[in-house]
């Protein structure tokens, strides 16, 4: 067994670890977030183009940015992406997506039910659930208070 005082080891520690790369990561994230954030506007703006009612297109945008997020994910773009930008492409709702499709992909080798779908909400279904059930909630405080 090795003797270390506690300065030797916080000097071992110091210098097994890694520089951290702050600032880089952050104008990843911030590139990546903003390019994900400009894709979803430019195809909000596609769907208000159609005479889309301001409601429809901002729920046909989210269908949209979830679908490109699950087919990147799928195809496994969306990994080398999150590589890249890290925070910055869990944030928008496409990392929602990635999510989801991540742990299905990950099981289905052991069958489309007992693998992936099962699997599809071991990350997303707990928040699921909670916005769910908040949704209750608010849904009934809000009739409470107002109807």
């Amino acid at each position: 067994m090795v003797k270390m005082t506690n300065k030797e080891y916080q000097e071992y520690i110091k210098s097994k670890t890694p520089n951290s790369k702050i600032g880089s990561n952050l104008i990843k994230a911030f590139i990546s977030g903003g390019l994900i954030c400009l894709i979803g506007q430019g195809v909000l703006i596609l769907y208000k183009s159609f005479d889309l009612s301001t409601e429809t297109a901002l729920s046909a945008t989210s269908v949209t940015m979830v679908f490109i997020g699950a087919l990147l994910t799928g195809l496994g773009i969306y990994d080398k992406l999150a590589k890249f930008g890290g925070a910055g492409t869990l944030v928008p709702i496409t990392g929602f997506a990635n999510s989801i499709v991540s742990p299905a992909l990950e099981y289905k080798s052991e069958g489309y039910v007992g693998g992936m779908s099962a699997k599809m909400f071991v990350i997303a279904g707990p928040v699921l659930v909670f916005g769910l059930a908040a949704s209750v909630v608010y849904g009934v405080l809000y009739m409470l208070f107002t109807g």
